[in-house]
C-alpha cells in the first residue's frame, strides 16, 4: 500500500486533545491521481481519511492490553478496543471537515493527524455509512474523549 498524499501544516507534534480547530492540508499525490480524482468532492461537508501514524515505531506498537494514556483510572483494555496510534497497523481513520477542494489540495479542519503523515485514502462522509442502531461505550472511553475535540 502506498500514499496517495501527505498532510501538510495543522499540528507539527503529537498531542492527545483540542484537536476541533486545527486546520490542515492533504496534498494528494498528483502521480499517483489523476487531476480530476477530487471532481465533485466539494459536495460533501465531512470526509473520511485513512493515514499512516509514522512516528510511531515498531517497538512502541502494542498488541495487547493498555490503560488509554497510561492512566491508571481507566481500565486495561485492548489495543483493538481503544483509538490509540500505537496500534499493530499504526493506522488512523478521522471523519472531519472539508473546509476546501483546490484541484488536489483538501483543506481540512478536525483531522487528528500531524504534518507530514501519509494519507492512504479519503472518502465522502456519507451519512448512510453511520451507525444505524442504538450505539453504546464503556464509561472511560467518554472519558478519554472528554477533550480531544
Amino acid at each position: 500500500m502506498e500514499p496517495i498524499g501527505h498532510v501538510v501544516g495543522g499540528r507539527t507534534e503529537v498531542l492527545d486533545d483540542d484537536w476541533a480547530d486545527v486546520e490542515a492540508t492533504i496534498a494528494l499525490d498528483g502521480s499517483r491521481l489523476d487531476a480530476d480524482a477530487t471532481r465533485c468532492l466539494d459536495e460533501f461537508s465531512h470526509i473520511e481519511v485513512v493515514y499512516l501514524f509514522h512516528l510511531v515505531e515498531a517497538g512502541q506498537v502494542t498488541t495487547g492490553a493498555r490503560r488509554p494514556r497510561g492512566n491508571p483510572g481507566w481500565p486495561v483494555v485492548g489495543i483493538l478496543a481503544q483509538r490509540a496510534k500505537a496500534r499493530p497497523n499504526r493506522i488512523g481513520v478521522t471523519v472531519c471537515e472539508l473546509v476546501d477542494v483546490d484541484g488536489l489540495q483538501l483543506r481540512v479542519r478536525g483531522l487528528d493527524a500531524i504534518d507530514g503523515s501519509p494519507v492512504l485514502d479519503v472518502k465522502p462522509y456519507i451519512v448512510e455509512f453511520g451507525p444505524r442502531g442504538p450505539i453504546y461505550q464503556p464509561d472511560w472511553a467518554t472519558d478519554v474523549m472528554r477533550a480531544y475535540w
